[in-house]
Order: structure tokens, then sequence, then C-alpha cells
């Protein structure tokens, strides 16, 4: 496993636990406004090197330390579903008696349907980037489009904890988008619309002179979704 960072606590990101965040390096999207430049494109800036910045003995020697004190374990990325040996890796850290929080894009459903198939996984975050016809020039994602759909049927179908989230980019995302998104995730449980934070390291930098929507715009994008899913909730 690529591990490209750690976070060796959060009370925000695991809905209810006390968890870390394992940051996979490598993916498939381009999203210009990710604020992961560096586990999307490791070689930026000068870097040469794609290699870990955390070893496996290394990350296991501290979840080891965090037993007990740490309800579970947040898998991130990047894209973590790229990696063939992530059921292993996720199957090590349950070993241990840690809860499983992945986060995806839904590019992986033969992966996503493996690790639900294994049972071990407890919580599922799927990205929505944007209508499902702006998907290509928002992420320059070059495969089936048909598996972000297939994704987004095995989360709601699966019998875990789950929720969809959307970074809601002024330019990108607009608000008569909202209800061609709310039709793609239609009866899902929960939908998070994220505020665009442009005061860090993009993977497009051009994208920092945007100004976000205001909390007002994005209650009324929320109210939209209301419509099609159980709860839409800004933050």
């Amino acid at each position: 496993m690529r591990i490209g960072g750690l976070q060796k606590f959060s009370l925000l990101d695991y809905p209810g636990h006390l968890s870390a965040i394992i940051f996979t390096q490598g993916c498939n999207f381009r999203c210009g406004f990710c604020y992961n430049p560096m586990l999307v494109l490791p070689k930026k800036d000068g870097n040469k090197k794609d290699h870990s910045l955390l070893s496996e003995d290394g990350l296991f020697e501290f979840l080891k330390k965090r037993q007990g004190k740490l309800d579970g374990v947040v898998i991130t990325g990047g894209e973590p579903t790229l990696h063939e040996n992530l059921p292993e890796f996720i199957s090590k850290i349950k070993n241990l008696g840690f809860k499983i929080k992945l986060d995806t894009n839904g590019t992986n459903p033969e992966m996503l349907s493996a690790l639900l198939e294994k049972g071990i996984i407890d919580y599922i975050a799927m990205d929505i980037k944007a209508p499902i016809e702006k998907y290509k020039k928002i992420t320059k994602f070059t495969g089936s489009l048909a598996d972000i759909k297939k994704s987004v049927k095995i989360i709601i179908g699966s019998n875990l904890p789950y929720e969809f989230r959307t970074t809601v980019v002024p330019g990108l995302v607009e608000k008569e988008d909202i209800a061609e998104m709310g039709e793609m995730i239609k009866g899902a449980r929960i939908w998070y619309l994220q505020g665009f934070k442009p005061d860090t390291d993009l993977v497009n930098n051009d994208l920092r002179k945007v100004k976000p929507y205001s909390e007002s715009e994005l209650e009324e994008m929320a109210n939209i979704a209301r419509n099609y899913v159980g709860e839409c909730i800004v933050r």
C-alpha cells in the first residue's frame, strides 16, 4: 500500500467515532479543486520520487499503540480502491479491533462489492462530483461513468451507514445542477454539500481566485437536494 500521509486524530471524519486518517497515494481523478495535490500528483513541484511517506510497518506500529484509544480508522486518498491489496490492508487494520470508514470516488464498484462481501468496512463515504454529463470535464476521468452509477446503487443497497458528499465550487457546480445530482442518488439516506475552500494548495491553483458560495446560497441548494434524499446538510 502506498501511504501518502497519516492524521493521527480526528473528531470529525468518522461520524460518532474518534479516528485516525490514512491517506493513500494516487488517484484516477484530476479535480482542480482537490485539497490533496500531494496525493493526486505526488511528483508535482520537483518531487521526482513516487514513494510512500509512511511505511506499513510504521503505520501498524502506530495503530497498535492506539488500540483502545481510537474507535476507527478512515481510509481516504487519493482513491483507495485503486490499490489491489486494499482488502488485505483493511483486514489487517480490522484485526486490531478498529472500525473502518472508506472514502471513495465510486469508480471501482467491483472493489466496493468485494469489501462489502468480506464484511470488513463499517461506513462508506462517496463523493458526487457533478451531474454525470459534467464528470469528464471536472474530473478528467477517462473510465466508465456507468461505474459511478453502479457504486451509488451498491452503497444505497448496502446495510451499512453511508453518506454522499459534494464540494460545491462556483463555475463547476451550479444551483441548477443540484436536481440532476439528486436524481443520481435519489432515495439516499444523507447528502452533505460542502463549501469550497480556496485558501489552500489545490490541484489547480487558478481556482484559488474563485469566490465560494455564501451560506445562504448553499442552503438554497440544500433545499433543492432535500427533495431527493432523506437529509441534506451543509458543512
